[in-house]
């Protein structure tokens, strides 16, 4: 293993932790740390900046373009999983059963979005 692999999965595992403690810290209420939070992400973040032009200099050949399938499978599972962590969001924080039934609704329709996923790029597969 080289010295500069070791960095990067030094450097991704300290930055992820860092990074998720803060999102914790600014999303649990009870918690009361937001501000703290906030500098905790923003750490986070810094400390994941550097493994991307590590990466880089290492694989300087790898082509960077995307294909449109690829594209169109990451575009539609995102989606799905926003509309899951809204649904959830709604089902789970909010009181009343209309945001109940609204969140259940939504998140189903993210599961449907994610499940679909796959067959989406397959199908923009096959018109290549």
């Amino acid at each position: 293993m080289k010295k500069e692999t070791l960095i990067q999965i030094v450097l991704g595992t300290v930055g992820g932790l860092i990074f998720s403690v803060g999102m914790c810290m600014c999303l649990i209420p009870e918690w009361d740390l937001f501000w703290p939070g906030v500098v905790a992400c923003v750490l986070g973040v810094l400390i994941l900046l550097p493994i991307y032009p590590m990466y880089r200099k290492e694989h300087p050949r790898t082509p960077l373009h995307v294909e449109k399938t690829t594209l169109a499978a990451i575009l539609s599972g995102l989606v799905g999983c926003l509309l899951l962590g809204i649904g959830m969001s709604l089902a789970l924080t909010q009181t009343g059963k209309v945001f109940l039934l609204l969140g259940i609704v939504i998140g189903m329709a993210g599961i449907l979005v994610l499940a679909l996923s796959y067959p989406v790029y397959l199908y923009f597969f096959s018109k290549k």
